[in-house]
């Protein structure tokens, strides 16, 4: 029978330890179509074939801290938001080792960001979400579609999609970002009729010239940003206000 182990007994390397990565998939609206960032691999595995951002964990840092170096050193992208999608763990996903990895969303204005190509990499581009590359690296397919079907869900109870537009918006601009998400087209007198109902908006003074009467702005209501009672239903005729 084996001594029971204690502080100074305890010995790590008897143990096998799977490694941990942090994967980001950002998205952004580039002439009102969904892209996402992806970067293209310079080395083994998976040469030449094009991933989602992310690496290694080091030892003294965070998850989210990880995933914003790994994220900038890649892309050149920083100072976002990130919420954490899912944890991948197949035994499989990776060739060189057993990894598990732990995958983030966000979402950017292109026009914010200035995008670069890292020692890692051969390519860095944003790719229409429906048109991407015939097959990405590891299963970074599997991270991509879950995290398609999660920020769609997520629309009907977060203000996510307000990170896509500038300070002020027309509701136009609004219901093309979640047409685009959604990939379906919403009804107009309905989109107006629920966005307004939310309370989410405040009308401003301003407004666009365009070809027919000055286009509305509006402006996102920030102290309703942290509601997490917030619900829109795009597949029913209402909007619902949890108390």
């Amino acid at each position: 029978m084996e001594p029971e182990e204690n502080a100074q007994t305890y010995d790590p390397s008897r143990y096998e330890r799977p490694s941990v990565t942090v994967d980001v998939v950002i998205f952004t609206l580039i002439s009102q179509e969904l892209h996402v960032l992806l970067v293209q691999r310079r080395r083994w595995p998976y040469e030449g074939f094009w991933a989602i951002p992310g690496g290694f964990i080091n030892m003294d840092e965070s998850l989210e801290e990880a995933a914003r170096r790994e994220l900038e050193e890649e892309t050149g992208v920083h100072d976002v938001y990130l919420e954490q999608l899912y944890t991948f763990g197949d035994v499989h996903r990776d060739p060189r080792t057993r990894v598990i990895s732990v995958a983030y969303i966000a979402l950017v204005r292109a026009d914010a960001q200035k995008i670069k190509v890292s020692e890692e990499s051969t390519d860095v581009r944003w790719w229409p979400v429906r048109a991407l590359p015939e097959r990405l690296a590891f299963d970074h397919d599997q991270v991509l579609a879950y995290a398609i079907s999660r920020l769609r869900s997520k629309l009907e109870y977060t203000t996510l999609a307000f990170q896509l537009l500038p300070e002020l918006f027309s509701i136009l601009e609004l219901k093309h970002i979640y047409e685009q998400i959604l990939g379906e087209k919403l009804d107009k007198g309905n989109f107006y009729r629920k966005i307004k109902e939310s309370d989410l908006l405040e009308e401003t003074e301003h407004t666009r010239e365009g070809r027919g009467r000055p286009t509305r702005l509006w402006r996102f209501r920030r102290d309703r940003a942290s509601d997490k009672q917030f619900v829109f239903r795009w597949r029913e005729d209402r909007i619902d206000e949890k108390r």
